[in-house]
């Protein structure tokens, strides 16, 4: 089995319900193709007592017969049980399971949704299971894992029946950062560079079965064309499939998605509803599962309460199939070296590193030497009217509790960055009209974020702070 790479809380808290001394009911989940079978399956190994996979689209009676086969295969009972229900099914492992002889007995539900089908019965018969038989006992570990995040959050993290308050434990398991990445790549025994690693982080984000997808014997360029673009390409068709398997309705999570990759500035709930004609309480439940499986991220801009929140696109993949994949791509060999250095994808990259900088906050605050100062992530957008008759934005503003304030530019290159005359005013203009605008009392401070550092010419006075990308793959606590 492949090493297992970072995930330390979560091997903790597998290990800590694994050795306590009460029943546990542990809910894994995380988007597709995040790592979730392979943490539960290389963290609790041999110790698994039965492992059932749900099968996607199958009518109950198809699902109960695996599950038979699953328990006489694990050697739980020695003759194939008949099962026509889900209550059967977990009245057998309450006569059975008593009779193995381990501290904790491990059922490991993977894709529990899959096996919720319509008329299955199968979470009513859960709840008798783990109410009446389960909770009651020291010895049994029931993990569930599955990829529809809202269908864990409805039936079993907020379920308002019988399993309300059930669960012992949560783990959601995150994409990987630039430095687990980068462990990833050294365990493979890769060689390429940060730079190298973070240009591939555009492409397809901290996702573990992408980058298991990659030959780091070759170049970003050729791996991208066998990902995406050349005949029989490892990730075609993995999109449609993605949004289906993670969301019901998927048409309608795909339109969000799409809206907010072509506004990458982020929207407004409002402005979302305005431009879909999507109204009550769908939109926002919509937009809170795509937020819990790391496809979107909230922001609130500097001055506004809750209901100014700005909703931007941050999954990877996701921008860059409806950029380059959905429209552009002809499977045709050597696709992405002829489009790699044209200026649409320059422009992409620009943007794309500033997401890589906001989701790596942690690595910002520790170059800054601020880890341990409270902090306040926010966007901001002037008014329409200003003191120079211009709009301004800053897409990230952290507002630090000692009262100093860091206004961020992402600028991303290939050597060190050049700040011209006319930026460096501009950059000027636009701190004026923020403490014009916010009214702020707090020490100003314009922080550029680039991948070599900024190059110290006549106009480097402007720059307050800076970061690179070596410090984005620093590895926090």
């Amino acid at each position: 089995m492949e090493k297992l790479i970072g995930r330390n809380r979560e091997i903790a808290e597998l290990e800590r319900c694994f050795y306590s001394e009460r029943s546990e009911f542990i809910v894994v989940s995380g988007r597709r193709r995040i790592g979730k079978t392979f943490l539960v399956n290389n963290v609790l190994k041999n110790r698994i007592t039965l492992s059932y996979v749900g099968s996607h689209k199958s009518p109950k009676e198809r699902q109960l017969k695996k599950f038979a086969q699953s328990m006489h295969q694990a050697g739980i009972c020695n003759v194939l049980p008949q099962l026509q229900s889900w209550y059967d099914a977990f009245d057998a492992l309450e006569a059975t399971l008593p009779t193995i002889k381990a501290k904790k007995k491990v059922i490991f539900f993977d894709e529990m949704p899959w096996i919720d089908t319509q008329g299955s019965e199968f979470v009513a018969a859960l709840e008798d299971f783990w109410n009446g038989w389960a909770s009651l006992r020291d010895d049994i570990m029931l993990v569930a894992c599955g990829s529809a995040t809202s269908w864990l959050v409805d039936h079993l993290l907020e379920n308002q029946g019988g399993l309300h308050n059930r669960v012992t434990s949560r783990i959601s398991l995150q994409p990987f950062n630039l430095n687990e990445c980068k462990q990833y790549i050294d365990n493979k025994k890769g060689t390429w560079d940060n730079y190298q690693i973070a240009q591939m982080y555009m492409y397809i984000g901290g996702v573990p079965f992408y980058w298991s997808l990659i030959d780091f014997s070759k170049g970003i360029t050729e791996n991208v064309d066998n990902l995406f673009f050349m005949p029989g390409a490892k990730l075609q068709g993995e999109f449609d499939e993605l949004y289906q398997v993670l969301f019901k309705n998927s048409d309608d999570y795909v339109a969000i998605m799409r809206l907010l990759s072509d506004h990458r500035e982020g929207l407004s709930r409002q402005q979302i509803a305005n431009e879909l004609g999507a109204t009550g309480g769908t939109l926002s439940k919509r937009l809170v599962n795509l937020e819990r499986c790391n496809f979107i991220m909230t922001q609130t801009p500097t001055g506004k309460k809750r209901n100014g929140t700005i909703y931007r696109a941050c999954d990877f993949y996701t921008l860059f199939y409806f950029r380059f994949i959905e429209h552009e791509h002809q499977f045709v060999k050597h696709y992405w070296n002829s489009k790699m250095t044209s200026q649409s994808v320059a422009i992409w990259q620009g943007l794309t590193f500033e997401l890589i900088g906001m989701t790596h906050i942690d690595q910002i605050r520790m170059a800054l030497g601020i880890y341990g100062i409270n902090i306040n992530c926010s966007a901001w957008r002037s008014s329409d009217v200003t003191e120079t008759g211009k709009k301004a934005q800053i897409d990230l503003v952290v507002e630090r509790a000692d009262h100093v304030t860091h206004l961020y530019e992402f600028k991303f290159s290939s050597g060190e960055y050049v700040i011209t005359s006319d930026y460096a005013q501009k950059l000027r203009e636009r701190l004026g009209i923020y403490r014009s605008q916010t009214k702020t009392r707090d020490t100003l401070l314009t922080t550029f974020v680039t991948p070599f550092g900024v190059n110290k010419g006549k106009n480097y006075s402007i720059v307050q702070s800076e970061i690179t990308l070596d410090q984005l793959f620093w590895k926090t606590p």
